[in-house]
């Protein structure tokens, strides 16, 4: 029966070709417009290398002074991370910690062209949080950030521009007016992995000026990695009895009264710097309920469709039944038509997201993206399909089938 079943859909979905267009479209266009917000939500907050241990690692990414007539935001400053961050090092639940800038655009000129590269100042712990994955060399030591030695860790692309695409290990570079000694390699890390993203790394005490270190907010971050999941509530709580501390010495105590920020995940982190005034949980419920939206609308049009095109075969109903077809062979007809739909609107529209990721990879919009396909996504999101294509064609087959065949063989729907 299933086999009579499948080639009368395949056969009815090549007949009214213009139904069958507008619900592939709706069902291929939603899951691609799902798979690669996922694989963009994937590679920047997924465990990847270089940031393997997200599950332990928290971070303090932003920080905010208010008054009563000011506010100032912006990612922390070296002397605040070193005063008041740093002790946290020392906490029993604590592996790990580090200081680090955000990646800054820095310019080198190489045979009188000008060449922009991400520039970003660590520590030498920077390199025990993070698992960079090293082509050539290896990372530069504490010792060599606390002697201000004039050394480099690349990546690739890095490597090619400079020299082209040769060993770079021992070789000097020249950055932002500064000569550096490579050191390392490591592979391109992605722009969306704020953490660890960069094209250069340098030590911190090699900077320009040491004024950076008493600044409060500046473009600074430090990376606490913890000794287990378990740990983090004790350090987030112990972050914030340091801000509470900090607040009786703040840099401009006449304009500002009060600091917010926290020791975060990477979500959390994203979280406080653009919509601070939602908790990560009442985010998190939104973006779910965005998706749950999205994918109504194609299901709604769906149902609009199956109505109109299951109306428009009152008639075929009305002769079915007149033979003697019973209403559960009809509505599992109509039911399996709509599976055939959805799965081969699915197929399109895996291969569709496949080559749409592939094409962001490679535009460079994104610098250095590894977008990829979220096969357990999509497994969601079809099965999501498959759910709202057969509730949207039982209600519809159903009363039809309920038709006398005299009403139905007249074309009428009641």
């Amino acid at each position: 029966m299933i086999r009579n079943y499948l080639k009368v859909a395949l056969k009815v979905l090549a007949r009214r070709k213009f139904f069958t267009f507008i619900s592939l479209f709706g069902i291929c266009i939603t899951l691609v417009v799902l798979m690669v917000v996922t694989a963009i939500l994937d590679n920047a907050l997924a465990p990847h290398s270089p940031e393997t241990r997200s599950d332990r690692t928290l971070g303090v990414y932003a920080l905010k002074m208010r008054g009563p007539e000011n506010v100032q935001k912006s990612e922390p400053g070296y002397g605040f991370l070193d005063r008041y961050a740093r002790p946290l090092a020392a906490l029993p639940g604590v592996e790990r910690f580090s200081i680090a800038s955000t990646s800054q655009t820095a310019v080198s000129f190489l045979g009188g062209k000008r060449i922009e590269s991400g520039l970003r100042r660590t520590d030498g712990e920077f390199w025990q949080i993070l698992d960079f994955q090293f082509l050539e060399g290896g990372p530069f030591t504490a010792e060599a950030e606390r002697n201000a030695q004039f050394v480099a860790v690349i990546n690739e692309t890095t490597r090619q521009r400079f020299f082209g695409g040769k060993p770079a290990l021992g070789r000097t570079i020249e950055v932002d007016g500064q000569r550096f000694r490579v050191v390392g390699v490591v592979r391109d890390v992605p722009d969306l992995r704020f953490s660890s993203f960069s094209d250069i790394w340098v030590p911190i005490s090699t900077a320009k000026s040491a004024s950076y270190k008493d600044k409060w907010m500046d473009s600074f971050q430090a990376l606490i990695l913890a000794r287990g999941p378990a740990d983090l509530p004790a350090i987030k709580s112990e972050f914030q009895a340091r801000l509470r501390e900090a607040e009786g010495h703040l840099p401009d105590p006449k304009n500002f009264k009060t600091l917010t920020g926290g020791a975060d995940t990477l979500f959390e982190g994203i979280v406080r710097s653009n919509v601070e005034e939602l908790p990560p949980g009442a985010v998190r419920a939104v973006m779910f309920l965005l998706m749950l939206l999205f994918m109504l609308l194609p299901t709604l049009n769906l149902v609009n469709i199956n109505l109109s095109r299951i109306l428009d075969r009152a008639s075929e109903i009305g002769v079915r039944k007149a033979f003697g077809a019973s209403s559960r062979a009809l509505v599992g007809q109509f039911v399996v038509e709509n599976l055939v739909l959805t799965l081969i609107g699915a197929v399109a529209g895996l291969v569709l997201a496949s080559l749409v990721l592939e094409a962001l990879n490679a535009s460079g919009l994104i610098p250095y993206a590894q977008l990829a396909l979220n096969f357990r996504i999509f497994l969601y999101g079809l099965a999501m399909a498959l759910f709202f294509g057969v509730l949207s064609a039982v209600y519809p087959a159903w009363r039809m089938s309920k038709l006398h065949p005299v009403q139905a063989l007249r074309g009428r729907s009641v």
